[in-house]
């Protein structure tokens, strides 16, 4: 790929919709060997029964199907607000990939993709999606609706953000961070997806960033979107190799077995830090591995709204 041009680039992945649908479908029918047991659409409408609570509520034909005691929520108990962040600087287009899959991502598609399949499930329980996405400029942001068209409207962004990169564009993670936390007003479930690449901030200020969006109470998700092998690893082989920086367009020749162990000791410094302050501002970091598959996104998605609506 030429890092100088900005075009629309080849790829398989369109129609998000249908591409998340299919990874929920998946996700929900290996769902009975994980914590999840007896999820489903109507799940969302229900939390789970604690001792010494009415049991005026409790759906007992949901407990012949899961085995579980469940109360039924009203309707004002299962309305969530969720706003995702979305960093589309230009090193979130790394690696390249020129014929994507589900299986073979970069990181703004594996993002995007993360997205979506929330979205999928968020659709199912009529709850409320907006969307934030920034690299040196907030480039979209629209607040939290539930309508068809409101959701139809993102998925639309979301494909834009993978077909079109944002060549040599700088990441402005702590600027708009601040700027999009003051914006959101009603407490929400946050995820945010980046890879925190911001060289030109202390890791002092991108900290107090993060803290921000904890303002009004909100719930705030983390995922810190690396592929692993290769940029906390730093796991390439013998040969040498030309790296391109794709956010300034500068390049760099290198030996990498000369500083792969020093790379991966600060990158495991850095990441340990990062968890470190997540912990002390109740903020739940999960490290997303493009190499991997979606069964993560998802699971953080549950445990985090039973969280929010218990």
């Amino acid at each position: 790929m030429d890092i100088n041009s900005e075009t629309k680039r080849p790829s398989t992945i369109s129609n998000l919709p249908l591409l998340a649908s299919q990874i929920v479908e998946g996700f929900i029918s290996g769902i009975h060997k994980s914590p999840f047991h007896g999820y489903s659409a109507e799940f969302a409408e229900h939390k789970l029964y604690n001792a010494g609570e009415s049991t005026k509520h409790i759906d007992w034909k949901l407990f012949a199907k899961t085995d579980k005691l469940y109360t039924k929520k009203f309707e004002e108990e299962t309305n969530l607000r969720c706003h995702f962040i979305l960093d589309q600087s230009a090193s979130m287009y790394y690696p390249e990939v020129k014929s994507p899959s589900l299986s073979n991502l970069d990181k703004i598609s594996f993002s995007a993709l993360s997205i979506a399949s929330i979205m999928q499930l968020l659709s199912k329980q009529r709850d409320a999606v907006g969307l934030s996405i920034y690299d040196e400029e907030l480039r979209f942001q629209a607040t939290e609706k539930g309508s068809s068209s409101h959701f139809s409207m993102i998925y639309d962004q979301l494909e834009k953000c993978i077909q079109h990169p944002q060549v040599n564009t700088k990441t402005n993670t702590y600027q708009f961070l601040h700027e999009i936390a003051e914006k959101l007003k009603r407490r929400s479930l946050v995820f945010l997806f980046t890879d925190l690449f911001q060289p030109e901030v202390s890791k002092a200020d991108l900290f107090e960033a993060l803290r921000h969006l904890k303002y009004n109470k909100h719930q705030v998700v983390l995922f810190h979107t690396l592929d692993y092998k290769t940029e906390v690893e730093f796991d390439f082989d013998d040969t040498p190799k030309r790296f391109f920086d794709l956010e300034n367009g500068s390049k760099i020749d290198l030996q990498t077995q000369q500083i792969k162990k020093e790379y991966a000791q600060k990158m495991s410094e850095f990441i340990q830090e990062l968890k470190l302050t997540c912990s002390k501002y109740k903020i739940r970091y999960v490290q997303a591995d493009i190499r991997e598959d979606f069964e993560k996104i998802l699971s953080t998605y549950l445990i985090e709204t039973q969280k929010l609506k218990s």
